[in-house]
């Protein structure tokens, strides 16, 4: 009978610190419904700060001249040619003829054509 007693006396106590554990959280759910009220006025008020800006940036954008292509689409096709080839493993570097097996290389290939025939590319970097 006296563990009976003692078994009630430990579930009644271990009941009493478990509503203890719920009302603490409870206190910190509120707190962080209150933290979260805030977070939503401070995402609202950041989101009218960026507005305006973009507002602005778009100002200054605007006044400048229109910009324009600066390669061609004729230059992209002799590009994706190039490409092919070297994926294929056709593609040859110039006077050597080794084959050429870098995406740049054969970009710098096809772009150097494309200078020769005249089409819209912009100068080297020097």
């Amino acid at each position: 009978m006296a563990t009976k007693k003692a078994a009630k006396k430990k579930s009644s106590s271990s009941k009493r610190s478990s509503s203890r554990g719920t009302s603490s959280r409870s206190s910190r759910g509120s707190a962080k419904k209150s933290t979260r009220s805030n977070s939503a006025k401070k995402s609202t008020r950041s989101s009218s700060a960026k507005k305006s800006t973009r507002v602005s940036s778009a100002k200054k954008s605007g006044s400048k001249k229109s910009s324009s292509r600066k390669y061609s689409p004729s230059a992209g096709k002799d590009v994706q040619r190039e490409m092919h080839a070297m994926k294929r493993g056709k593609l040859k570097s110039g006077r050597s003829g080794k084959k050429v097996t870098n995406p740049k290389q054969a970009i710098a290939i096809g772009l150097s054509e494309a200078r020769r025939e005249g089409k819209k590319v912009p100068a080297k970097k020097k």
